[in-house]
């Protein structure tokens, strides 16, 4: 199956590629607009993007750990996205690795982004849950649009290939946890 046909409910939607390809561009290069955007909330403590009180959004899922988990499932397939897409054009591109990983964790990526948003339609009704799930994407793109902190293409190319062939869901998140860090982690520090 060819890497850019996707099985209905695999991978990430149409929505989220459109909103990352936007901000990545052609050349995988952020827009200016949109990291600036992440820059100032992120010097500003967060406060509100897109309406949305994070510092309230993270206490809230520092007590609920399977929404947090959910997040960080989440987090992760939008990562390996993003950097999927920023190194497509390079010796470690690792596209096939990256759709390897939806099929194989398909059910737990799909059950990760239904608890996602029902928390947030419980929380901010169906327009406000769409506008936080954009902002969690787009936050994401922003983020590792330029690449990952401490993994380069071929490191993530790894990783992506270990992930597609271990399907335990605890494990899954055990590894959301350490790549979304901002410094080497676990398992993964070594690569």
């Amino acid at each position: 199956m060819p890497v850019n046909r996707w099985p209905s409910g695999v991978g990430v939607g149409l929505r989220d590629a459109g909103l990352i390809l936007r901000i990545l561009g052609n050349q995988g290069q952020l827009s200016m607009k949109a990291f600036g955007a992440f820059l100032a909330a992120a010097a500003a403590g967060l406060g509100t993007i897109g309406g949305i009180a994070w510092p309230a959004f993270a206490q809230d899922a520092a007590q609920d750990t399977s929404t947090d988990n959910a997040e960080n499932l989440r987090k992760l397939e939008i990562m390996l996205m993003v950097t999927a897409l920023r190194c497509r054009n390079g010796a470690d591109s690792f596209q096939a690795e990256y759709h390897d990983f939806t099929v194989t964790h398909s059910a737990a990526l799909s059950e990760a982004r239904q608890q996602l948003r029902g928390r947030l339609v419980h929380r901010h009704g169906g327009r406000g849950a769409t506008k936080a799930l954009d902002q969690i994407s787009v936050g994401m793109a922003n983020q590792y649009g330029q690449g990952h902190p401490w993994l380069g293409c071929a490191q993530l190319k790894m990783v992506a290939l270990d992930l597609s062939r271990q399907g335990d869901v605890a494990q899954l998140s055990l590894a959301a946890s350490e790549l979304l860090s901002q410094s080497p982690q676990g398992r993964w520090a070594g690569l």
